[in-house]
């Protein structure tokens, strides 16, 4: 378990571009937001990132970066990217299962045709621009997440109050 104000583990993926994307080497004005997403297979994930594409310039106001990531292969990502209203979103993909288990991500099996034999269910984590973690929600299901206006309005607070990362102890 990763537990905040602890250095973020390494994260790298490639990204649908066609670019390589490294946790390590950003640079946000505050934090970087991480979505875990189950994939393409999943309909809660895709009504997700579609809220996340109307929200993304707010983000970017807070001087957050945002990326989504899945353990999803290249050409499911890439048919994600086209397929989903996300154009603005960075979207990662060929996730390890373990680098998913270092971030405490809850692993499933898949048990319909449309699914992958093994996938991450969701998590978000909020990456201060230290590196540590700030902030986190893992699901075990593909229900519950934070809603997005929530997410904001808490970076809000933590801007405006200076508000520590809680949860260390």
């Amino acid at each position: 378990m990763i537990k905040p104000t602890e250095k973020a583990p390494a994260l790298k993926v490639k990204l649908v571009n066609d670019i390589t994307w490294s946790l390590q080497e950003q640079t946000p004005e505050n934090f970087t937001l991480i979505i875990f997403f189950r994939g393409k297979h999943c309909p809660v994930c895709k009504m997700q990132l579609e809220e996340l594409q109307t929200k993304i310039n707010d983000f970017t106001e807070r001087g957050v970066n945002v990326i989504a990531i899945s353990t999803n292969t290249e050409e499911l990502a890439k048919a994600t990217h086209k397929e989903w209203k996300i154009a603005d979103i960075p979207l990662g993909y060929g996730f390890a299962i373990d680098e998913a288990r270092k971030w405490g991500l809850f692993i499933s099996k898949g048990i319909k045709e449309t699914e992958p034999e093994h996938f991450s269910e969701p998590g978000l984590f909020l990456i201060h621009k230290d590196g540590t973690v700030y902030w986190e929600s893992i699901q075990s299901m593909p229900f519950g997440r934070p809603q997005f206006k929530d997410v904001l309005n808490g970076i809000d607070y933590i801007l405006k109050q200076g508000y520590p990362a809680r949860g260390e102890a």
